[in-house]
């Protein structure tokens, strides 16, 4: 189908439609013919042209230049008479790139094939012979339609993008605590997130702050356990002038600088006894007095705590007030360590390893199977930030693009993780049914209806696992 191009008038660059830039926007033309494609090569000069003959040598332009719009001429070899390896071309290209602009060139009497390109995904088509000049302003249009789509993307995964969005799960457990920061957030309530070290308890403090009705005012975090116990208490109630040695102005503290916002107390678990009365004192009357001050001061402010301690332990060892802990624990939110998260940890080292190379300058590292293997049977004690840690590591110090579980520093089982179903499905009803009977002291009736099971059913699986 190669046709004859009437280049009697070359497209002047400043009508053509597209900003020019330091780099060319990529134009992908798929055309047999190599006179046309000389012709068109220069025709369209303002492009980064790449050219193809065929549907694997377009596929592999595709994939090398990630071209935005394509040419494609309907009547490729073998037979070039017929649509039928074009359509197969225009099927391809639009499965490896859905939002690529595909303008089908056909005959002056394809009406028929050019209708069912269309209807199959092409952006436009084309009929030959065809000006350089009218063609140009269709591929012209096409890059402005896909420039145009591209920021309404971005725009669409800015505005759908929540507070919650940063933190990545798969776990029921943690999509439940999502849902419970989403109820809780819009009410006044002082909440109280439990959990150990680097499970992202601030990461859900931010969040509900975010989702509240003072995510316009500050979101102020003090950590009650880094700052020594002398200062601390100038840190969150603030001072006046000549309070103390040192004290060269009046300066507010967190409590007073978080007014209308949320203050965040992380490790509150840690705060020195003598502190404790005083916070319950501003929990209970919304009001604050500096060190040094004799006026009381009204402060509106949410409070959200956090702590990796048991607090009803530290309360029997008289080392946190009972009053203050029903004070801060309106609503608690207990986040479980990442070894409890079935599938976190493989799921958050991948996203890891996708920003941390990018940020390093390593692009499309991976991970390999017995890093993944390393990284489920990894108990992670330091939770999420270890993870990170870890990864961030094996990304700066692997010497190639596919990280091993040498470079992460971590060991694995001789056998690794069984993924098999069956084997999985039947050591789950082996430990079920060696509890149940365990529980009835072998009742084979009231173990079948604990089981939700039959009596015959519940034999066969006892001889199936040599339990009888």
């Amino acid at each position: 189908m190669a046709a004859v191009l009437d280049h009697s008038r070359r497209p002047a660059r400043k009508n053509s439609g597209h900003p020019m830039t330091e780099t060319k926007p990529t134009l992908l033309i798929v055309e047999d013919d190599l006179g046309l494609q000389k012709q068109m090569r220069w025709s369209f000069d303002r492009y980064h042209v790449v050219f193809a003959d065929s549907c694997e040598t377009a596929l592999a332009q595709l994939r090398r230049h990630e071209p935005t719009v394509a040419t494609l001429d309907l009547g490729l070899p073998p037979d070039p008479d017929t649509p039928i390896e074009g359509f197969r071309t225009l099927t391809e290209l639009l499965a490896a790139a859905p939002d690529l602009k595909v303008i089908a060139l056909t005959g002056q009497s394809d009406r028929s094939n050019a209708l069912r390109a269309i209807a199959m995904g092409a952006y436009d088509f084309f009929a030959k012979p065809f000006e350089p000049e009218v063609l140009g302003l269709v591929i012209d249009r096409a890059f402005r339609i896909a420039d145009l789509e591209r920021e309404n993307r971005q725009l669409a995964e800015m505005v759908g993008e929540t507070p919650l969005s940063g933190l990545l799960t798969r776990d029921p457990g943690m999509q439940k605590i999502c849902r419970q920061i989403e109820k809780v957030a819009p009410a006044n309530a002082t909440v109280l997130l439990l959990g150990d070290s680097g499970t992202g308890k601030e990461l859900l403090a931010r969040a509900l702050h975010q989702l509240s009705p003072r995510k316009d005012k500050r979101f102020v975090a003090i950590n009650c356990a880094a700052i020594p116990d002398t200062l601390l208490e100038a840190e969150l109630f603030g001072y006046e002038k000549g309070a103390f040695t040192g004290a060269a102005k009046t300066t507010p503290g967190k409590i007073e600088t978080a007014d209308g916002g949320t203050l965040f107390l992380d490790e509150i678990g840690d705060l020195p006894q003598t502190l404790q009365a005083k916070l319950l004192r501003f929990l209970q009357e919304r009001e604050i007095e500096r060190i040094g001050g004799r006026e009381e001061i009204a402060v509106d402010v949410r409070v959200v705590c956090a702590t990796h301690r048991n607090l009803r332990e530290s309360i029997v060892e008289g080392t946190f007030r009972e009053d203050l802990f029903y004070r801060l624990s309106e609503v608690v939110v207990t986040i479980p360590p990442l070894r409890d998260r079935a599938g976190d940890a493989s799921l958050l080292a991948h996203a890891f390893v996708q920003r941390l190379a990018a940020q390093n300058g390593r692009e499309r590292m991976t991970l390999r199977d017995d890093a993944l293997d390393a990284i489920e049977q990894h108990e992670w004690p330091g939770n999420v930030r270890e993870l990170e840690n870890c990864i961030k590591r094996a990304v700066i110090m692997s010497e190639g693009s596919a990280i091993t579980a040498s470079d992460l520093g971590l060991r694995t089982d001789e056998d690794p993780l069984s993924f098999n179903l069956r084997m999985v499905r039947d050591e789950a009803e082996k430990q079920a049914v060696l509890k149940v009977m365990a529980r009835v002291d072998g009742n084979i009736a009231k173990a079948a209806e604990l089981l939700g099971i039959s009596r015959p059913t519940l034999y066969d699986l006892l001889n199936r696992f040599g339990l009888r």
